[in-house]
C-alpha cells in the first residue's frame, strides 16, 4: 500500500529533477514561483505533508533550532517594521500595487520558501539516515544535470558553432514537461538550457556544482571529474558574469578543502601542476587566442568600465545606490517589508537611469505590473527591515558558514562530502545574494535542513558515545 511519505517524497524528488525549468507560461496566483516546475511539486509535497500531520496530529519540525529561530525572528521583525511604517504602507502604490498588497504578496513568497519548503524538505529526511539522503538527493540532481547539460550542448552548436542543421533535433526538446526552446544568439551571446535566461543559467550552476564537485570524493575513476568539468563548460559559454565569480570563489574553497585534507593533498598538488602544465603549454601554442579570451571575461567582469557601456550593469547599481539612500533616511527599520521601491523611485540616481531602456520601458513603465528588481538581498534588507533585519538575516547566513565548516571538521572521513557540499554551497548563496534580490533559492533552504540534520545527527552520536 502506498504511504503518504511515498507520495511526498516522490514530489519532493521530481521537485530537485525540475529546479532548473523555469521557462514556462505557469499560475499567475503563484507570483514569482508561478514559473519554476519545482514549486509545483514541492507545494504539492508540503499539501501531502499537512494532510498526514493532521492525520497523525503531530508536526514534525525542528523549531527549536537555534537557525530556526533565528529565521522566525526575521520574519516576525519583517512584520513588526511594516506595522511601525503603517502610514506610509498604506499611501505606497506604484505599477497599480498598493502597499499592503506588496507586503502580503513578498511575506507569503518567503512563508513558501522558509516555510512551506523546509518544512517538507525536512519530513523527507527526518527518519532517513543523512548520508542516504544525500546520495539520493545527489542522484536526482545528477540526472537532471545531464539533461541540462546535453540541452547547453546543442545550444553551444548551435549558437557557438553555428550548426543550424541540429536545430530540428534541439525542437524535439519542447516535447518535455516545462520546456520552451529559445536561444541567445543576438545582443548578449550565451546559453541558457532549460532556464529563461543566461543568468537563470549561472543561478542554477552556482546550487549545482558543489554537488557535482562532490562526486571527486566518492568516485575513484577518472569518471568522478567529468560532473565538474561539464560545470565548467557550461559556465563559460553561458556568459553568466555572477556565476563566472561565484563557481570561480567554490572550487577555489573546494581546492582549499582538498590541500588541507591529507587523503586528498598529494593528489591535489600533482593535479594543479598537472593543469599548470597544461595551461603553459596552451599558451605558448594558442597564446593570442587565450590573451583574447581572458580579456574579454576580465572586461565582462570589470563594472566600474562597464558601468557606462552595459545597461544590466547601470540598472544594477542604480538600484543598489537608491535602495542605500532608503537606508539612510530610515537606518533602523527601514521602510516596511517588500516597500522598497516605493521610496527607491526617487532615488534613482541620473548615471543609471540616462539611456537606459530598462528603467523607461520595464522599471518607470507603471502599466508594466511587474516590480523592478533590486538585485541584492542586502541593500535590499537594509532598506526594508533596517539594521535589524539585516543581522538578523546576516546571522543566519553567518551561522550556517560557520556550522557547516564545524560538522566538516567533526564528521567522519567517508561523510565528509557531504560538509563539502553543504558549505560550499552556503558560500555560493551567500555571495550570489549580492545580486540577486529574492530568497527563492531552493538550494539555501535544502542545505539548511541538510545540515540541521547533520549537527542533530552528530548531537546524538555524541550523547550515545557518552552514555555507553
Amino acid at each position: 500500500m502506498i504511504t503518504l511519505k511515498q507520495i511526498y517524497t516522490l514530489l519532493f524528488l521530481l521537485g530537485l529533477f525540475f529546479i532548473p525549468f523555469n521557462e514556462f507560461d505557469g499560475l499567475p496566483f503563484l507570483g514569482e514561483y508561478k514559473d519554476e516546475a519545482a514549486s509545483y511539486f514541492f507545494l504539492l509535497g508540503f499539501g501531502v505533508v499537512c494532510i498526514e500531520s493532521i492525520l497523525a496530529k503531530k508536526i514534525c519540525f525542528p523549531y527549536k533550532n537555534p537557525l530556526i529561530i533565528v529565521i522566525t525572528l526575521f520574519i516576525i521583525w519583517s512584520c513588526v517594521v511594516t506595522v511601525i511604517n503603517y502610514d506610509t504602507v498604506l499611501n505606497n502604490f506604484y505599477k497599480q500595487t498598493s502597499g499592503i498588497g506588496r507586503y502580503i504578496r513578498q511575506t507569503i513568497s518567503l512563508l513558501i520558501s522558509a516555510g512551506c519548503f523546509t518544512f517538507l524538505f525536512w519530513n523527507v529526511i527526518k527518519n532517513t539516515g543523512l548520508s542516504k539522503s544525500i546520495k539520493q538527493i545527489r542522484k536526482v540532481l545528477l540526472y537532471s544535470f545531464v539533461f541540462v547539460a546535453i540541452y547547453g550542448f546543442f545550444e553551444i552548436a548551435i549558437v557557438y558553432l553555428g550548426m543550424g542543421v541540429l536545430k530540428p533535433i534541439w525542437n524535439l526538446f519542447e516535447f518535455f514537461p516545462f520546456v520552451n526552446n529559445s536561444l541567445h544568439n543576438g545582443g548578449r551571446v550565451g546559453i541558457s538550457s532549460v532556464t529563461w535566461e543566461i543568468p537563470a543559467l549561472g543561478n542554477y550552476l552556482i546550487f549545482v556544482t558543489p554537488w557535482m564537485l562532490s562526486y571527486i570524493f566518492t568516485e575513484k575513476k577518472l569518471i568522478k571529474f567529468i560532473p565538474s568539468l561539464v560545470v565548467v563548460i557550461l559556465m563559460l559559454f553561458s556568459n553568466a558574469r555572477a556565476a563566472f565569480v561565484v563557481i570561480g570563489l567554490q572550487i577555489i574553497c573546494f581546492i582549499l578543502i582538498l590541500l588541507h585534507d591529507q587523503q586528498y593533498r598529494k593528489i591535489t598538488v600533482l593535479g594543479l601542476k598537472t593543469i599548470g602544465v597544461v595551461i603553459f603549454m596552451l599558451f605558448i601554442l594558442k597564446s593570442e587566442t587565450i590573451y583574447r579570451t581572458v580579456n574579454e571575461k576580465t572586461d565582462q567582469l570589470n563594472f566600474s568600465k562597464n558601468l557606462t557601456q552595459s545597461i544590466s550593469n547601470k540598472s544594477r547599481f542604480g538600484m543598489q545606490y537608491a535602495a542605500l539612500q532608503v537606508f539612510k533616511e530610515n537606518p533602523i527599520t527601514g521602510v516596511g517589508f517588500g516597500q522598497g521601491t516605493y521610496h527607491m523611485v526617487p532615488y534613482y540616481p541620473y548615471w543609471s537611469t540616462a539611456n537606459n531602456w530598462e528603467f523607461k520601458y520595464l522599471y518607470k513603465d507603471q502599466q508594466n505590473k511587474s516590480f523592478p528588481p533590486q538585485y541584492n538581498i542586502y541593500t535590499r534588507l537594509l532598506a526594508e527591515t533596517g539594521l535589524v533585519g539585516t543581522l538578523l538575516f546576516l546571522t543566519l547566513i553567518i551561522s550556517c558558514i560557520f556550522l557547516a565548516l564545524n560538522y566538516w571538521q567533526k564528521v567522519g572521513v567517508h561523510d565528509r562530502y557531504i560538509a563539502v557540499v553543504v558549505l560550499l554551497s552556503f558560500i555560493g548563496f551567500s555571495v550570489n545574494w549580492l545580486q540577486v534580490d529574492f530568497f527563492k533559492q531552493y538550494g539555501f533552504w535544502l542545505n539548511l535542513v541538510l545540515l540541521i540534520k547533520g549537527m542533530d545527527e552528530l548531537s546524538k552520536k555524541k550523547e550515545n558515545i557518552i552514555i555507553s
